[in-house]
Order: structure tokens, then C-alpha cells, then sequence
């Protein structure tokens, strides 16, 4: 079963959720997707199990305003081009676990990704 979490490594919230979840220590493949790109195979592999690009997307990112997104009528593809090219678009943390998916950080996601994580 496929155990895959991506992070960035100078995240604080990232770094907590991963000591509260342990993930580090379940067998995890741990991706810092500052120092390790994204592949487009692996953001599509997100997309197939979170259902949109628009999912994944951060809009809490900075660039997002300084590039005047919020204005624009953001497509899918829009999505994932954004995402392929500034890594800090990708909502975060991203954790599979199989076939389920985590995205983010607000409470009840994290919740379940802990929950999910002490079934293993």
C-alpha cells in the first residue's frame, strides 16, 4: 500500500501535524516539495484521488495575490499549471494513504489523516 506525504520541510504547521500524526514514523515516503519537485505523474495521481486540481490548490499562498489570481477565472488546467510551476500553490500537507487522500491543514482533515494513520 502505497504511504505518501508531502511537505515542506520549513512549514511549522507542516512539521506539527507530522509529529502529531507520526507519519515520519509509519513508513511514510516523505516528499519536501521545496527541495523535491512535484512531477506532473504525481500531481495528477492527487488529482485522480481528490477529484480536482482546484482541491489541491492553496489560495492562502502569496503569490496568488501578487499575481492578481483572484481576479481571474482560474481553469483546471490553470490549476495544474500553477501547482506544476510554484510549489507553495500546493495545498499542504498532501498525505496518501492507498486509495484515500488528505489535503491540508484545518482540523477535521488532520483528524481523520491521524486517525487513518494509527490504523496502520
Amino acid at each position: 500500500m502505497m504511504k505518501k506525504f508531502y511537505h515542506l520541510g520549513t512549514c511549522t504547521t507542516c512539521q506539527a501535524i507530522i509529529k502529531d500524526t507520526k507519519v515520519d514514523q509509519k513508513g511514510f515516503e516523505m516528499q519536501d516539495i521545496k527541495t523535491e519537485k512535484i512531477t506532473p505523474a504525481q500531481l495528477d495521481e492527487m488529482k485522480a484521488l481528490s477529484g480536482s486540481y482546484e482541491s489541491l490548490f492553496s489560495r492562502r499562498a502569496l503569490k496568488y495575490k501578487e499575481l492578481g489570481l483572484k481576479d481571474k477565472n482560474l481553469t483546471e488546467k490553470d490549476y495544474r499549471d500553477l501547482i506544476l510551476e510554484e510549489y507553495t500553490f500546493l495545498k499542504r500537507p498532501v498525505a496518501i494513504i492507498g486509495k484515500k487522500i488528505f489535503v491540508g491543514n484545518d482540523k477535521k482533515n488532520v483528524a481523520a489523516l491521524r486517525e487513518a494513520v494509527d490504523q496502520l
